[in-house]
């Protein structure tokens, strides 16, 4: 399994970017994706999780700012982030996990770390 993410940068505070984790050699529509992102300084945290299906998963600090979805035919997640703020700045990271009731639980395929940086 290969994960390739795509699409950081540098934005203004406010701003819009939108991430893209593009899978290979996997059964992509059965799995579940999440992405993480991980701040200078502080731990890993989950920040949004799609099942097979069309649950979705939000850490509360992103919540309405951020909308993950994912389209099978391209084998693709996407991570749409809206009212960017610098706090959001970090390295991102998609993973292929497991969904199980109403939580994602991290697997061991991993994306590239991609960096996103909100200036104020």
């Amino acid at each position: 399994v290969q994960l390739q993410a795509s699409g950081g940068g540098l934005v203004q505070t406010g701003g819009s970017l939108r991430l893209s984790c593009a899978a290979s050699g996997s059964t992509f529509s059965i799995e579940a994706i999440a992405w993480y992102r991980q701040a200078p300084g502080k731990q890993r945290e989950l920040v949004a999780a799609i099942s097979s299906g069309t649950r979705t998963k939000y850490a509360d600090s992103v919540s309405g700012r951020f909308t993950i979805s994912r389209d099978n035919a391209q084998n693709t997640v996407y991570l749409q982030m809206d009212s960017l703020k610098p706090e959001d700045t970090a390295v991102y990271y998609c993973n292929q996990g497991d969904w199980f009731g109403y939580s994602y639980v991290e697997g061991i395929y991993w994306g590239q770390g991609i960096q996103v940086t909100v200036s104020s």
